[in-house]
């Protein structure tokens, strides 16, 4: 299965289409550090990934499936982790908590 371009039809999830590889691909060569975290599908949202890049930025994206995301991030030269089996790492959480205590800051 490859990254492509579904037809929404109206009441249903949006699938995973080629700006979403594209985002992807480029918010991961634009920093250092950066790992794919795999997200699995929920009754909103299709399989997702997540990417953290070494100061605990992130991105997140919808992908087809576990296995081309995988591929994607094999052919990109990031590693790949399964959040199911990780969790998220200290330093997104950490990012997260800046940006909030920022936000009440302003």
């Amino acid at each position: 299965m490859r990254w492509f371009r579904r037809r929404q039809r109206p009441g249903t999830v949006r699938g995973a289409d080629l700006t979403d590889r594209d985002h992807l691909e480029a918010w991961a060569k634009a920093r250092r550090g950066v790992e794919a975290f795999l997200e699995p599908r929920t009754t909103v949202t299709e399989t997702t990934m997540m990417l953290i890049d070494a100061e605990g930025e992130w991105t997140r994206r919808r992908v087809p499936s576990p296995e081309v995301a995988r591929g994607f991030a094999k052919r990109i030269g990031i590693p790949c982790y399964d959040i199911a089996l990780t969790g998220y790492p200290q330093r997104k959480r950490d990012y997260d908590a800046r940006r909030n205590a920022e936000r009440r800051a302003n």
